[in-house]
């Protein structure tokens, strides 16, 4: 698929599953993406091989987020354009079967939805981030010494250079 060309719902042979028990999440990403970053996260991202654990497309203004290898929907954000320029995220959805994401967390589940837009979908570095999801993994599993490439793998995958 060109890159310029927009991942769509149908572009994954495995098929989607949408969220089966949303629910909303109260906290959000602060951030607000450029103009050219809301083009780029529009155009979404699949996943290249088996170390990549997201798959992203939009549809209208919300981002579906979900797990490359099941297909299970996880995030579901919608986003507006600012006033000044840009735009946010205003609401999002995220996965409350444990048996699909084990997030139970708001402020795990509000740091993991902007690394996966900044990172994979974005390919920025997004140490701040990473860091964030290093410091709530371990806060959150008692696993203090747990290397954080091992959490940051586990939880985000890589991202293909194609």
């Amino acid at each position: 698929m060109p890159a310029d060309e927009p991942v769509t719902r149908s572009a994954f042979s495995g098929g989607v599953q949408p969220i089966s028990v949303p629910r909303p999440m109260p906290q959000l990403p602060q951030r607000i993406w450029s103009d050219e970053d809301w083009r780029r996260i529009r155009l979404g991202y699949a996943s290249q091989d088996m170390d990549e654990k997201w798959d992203v497309f939009a549809e209208g203004e919300v981002v579906f987020l979900h797990r490359s290898w099941t297909g299970n929907g996880v995030f579901a954000a919608t986003f507006a354009p600012v006033a000044d320029g840009g735009w946010r995220i205003v609401s999002a959805m995220v996965e409350r079967d444990a048996e699909r994401y084990r997030g139970t967390d708001d402020a795990y589940d509000c740091v993991m939805l902007e690394l996966v837009i900044s990172a994979i979908v974005l390919g920025e570095p997004a140490a701040d981030l990473r860091s964030k999801l290093v410091e709530l993994t371990r806060r959150g599993s008692g696993a203090t010494d747990a290397p954080a490439g091992l959490i940051q793998h586990s939880a985000l995958g890589l991202r293909s250079n194609s």
